[in-house]
């Protein structure tokens, strides 16, 4: 089977593991996409409506990874479970998007986005903005070179602190902020012709890129104690703790921030706080907002180079990525060289644009792995197909379409770059070790 040797040794438990999916989940994305999703819904209560929806569908994709890590909890996550249920050639282009796409880009975001909001306090150039950035990508990789045990007890302190901001943001929003609920009858009525539906399916693209990390403790599953009943757990809890607080939050937006306000405004926090509180609350809060980003790219780190590490282990990656540190047993080679992509991207600077792309790469191989799910319980001998697999299949695939057809050349980018990853995986298994 592949992905069983020689994996990590490091163990943790249930409340790290779910506080990984907590903080992979909170990250850029609900602190910047309610401004840009309003430009084309211009509905507040469609907005909430589809952030409900958003994590119905996490929640129900939750839900089938749990299946699928408690029968297969090895580290690598999607890689181990699409290259086992198909082909390993399907687990590697599911590593390939993970490695160009799904970890290295939003580390990059991540850190911007820490540049930005740090910068709305203390002005600054846009070099010194990108070196802010890079640094913050080189502190984390330090930390987490030092092992998972460290690593998690880092995570565990960011995410609680992102958790206490965001709830003290909504409990004082709604109790002392100076909000108006007539926001939630502006903006128009809600259209249901095909141009309408075209951009609901491009913001649940949006949204679900918000929402990505609902999978996350299978990436680490082999380091996780007790992995047929904590990665289920964790999955759950972090999903729907995660579901809460954003339906939550952005109600607050709405509260705070009018929907003509708030269209097209990327720092949404920062405008809902000066809003309710004025414009010194919206200093300490972008500073507060800066630091709790700190929690995703920590995440991030630790789980994207548990990927590449078991691609490596198979013969699919470069060798040095399946090197462990010998004191540490933390995947050094591949954390190095996941925070050098980072970082390039960050001096590249070509994130305006990428979340339609990175919302199109990403959702293709969860469908896979949630079909995958059927097919393993027929060889498990379970009866029947739970309600969510095809909840999840439906949404997933008519979102993915909807988008397609409302921003084709974002899109094919992001199938080109899957299909990209074909000719390299016939060269890794060409140069592969024999074995069998």
């Amino acid at each position: 089977m592949t992905g069983v040797n020689d994996q990590p040794k490091t163990k943790i438990g249930l409340y790290p593991a779910s506080n990984i999916v907590i903080a992979n989940m909170i990250g850029a994305g609900i602190f910047t996409t309610s401004g840009l999703l309003m430009s084309g819904l211009n509905n507040p209560i469609l907005l909430i409506i589809l952030w409900i929806a958003g994590g119905i569908i996490a929640f129900c994709g939750a839900l089938a990874y749990a299946e699928l890590g408690s029968a297969m909890p090895k580290a690598g996550g999607e890689y181990i479970f699409l290259a086992n249920l198909y082909h390993p050639s399907v687990g590697f282009l599911s590593g390939w998007v993970s490695f160009v796409t799904g970890f290295s880009a939003p580390i990059a975001a991540s850190a911007i986005g820490f540049s930005e909001y740090t910068f709305r306090v203390f002005p600054g150039t846009a070099w010194a903005g990108k070196a802010l950035a890079i640094s913050i990508i080189l502190i984390f990789t330090f930390i987490h070179l030092k092992g998972l045990k460290f690593g998690s007890r880092v995570q565990n302190v960011l995410t609680v602190l992102k958790i206490g901001l965001i709830i003290i943001l909504i409990v004082s929003g709604v109790l002392l902020g100076n909000g108006n609920l007539d926001h939630f009858t502006q903006g128009s009525s809600i259209q249901l012709n095909f141009s309408s539906l075209k951009t609901i399916g491009l913001s649940l693209i949006w949204i679900m890129f918000a929402y990505s990390g609902w999978n996350a403790s299978t990436y680490i599953g082999s380091e996780i104690s007790n992995p047929q009943k904590n990665i289920p757990k964790s999955l759950l809890t972090g999903t729907g703790v995660v579901m809460i607080l954003y339906v939550l939050l952005n109600i607050v937006y709405v509260y705070a921030v009018s929907p003509a306000e708030m269209k097209g405004v990327i720092s949404i926090g920062g405008l809902a706080v000066r809003n309710l509180f004025g414009s010194s609350m919206e200093i300490a809060f972008s500073l507060m907002i800066a630091f709790a980003l700190f929690s995703s790219l920590s995440a991030y780190i630790i789980l994207g180079p548990r990927v590449y590490y078991a691609m490596a282990k198979d013969g699919y990656f470069f060798r040095f990525v399946s090197k462990t540190h010998s004191r540490t047993h933390a995947p050094s080679g591949a954390i190095l060289l996941q925070s050098a992509i980072a970082i390039i991207m960050v001096v590249s600077g070509t994130f305006d644009q990428i979340l339609t792309y990175m919302g199109f790469a990403l959702g293709f191989f969860p469908i896979l792995a949630v079909a995958g799910v059927v097919k393993l319980r027929r060889k498990l001998g379970k009866p029947g197909i739970p309600v969510y697999i095809p909840v999840y299949l439906a949404f997933a695939v008519i979102m993915m379409t909807l988008s397609f057809l409302e921003r084709p050349v974002e899109s094919s980018i992001a199938m080109l770059t899957i299909l990209s990853g074909i000719p390299v995986f016939y060269i890794f298994r060409r140069m592969r070790p024999k074995t069998d």
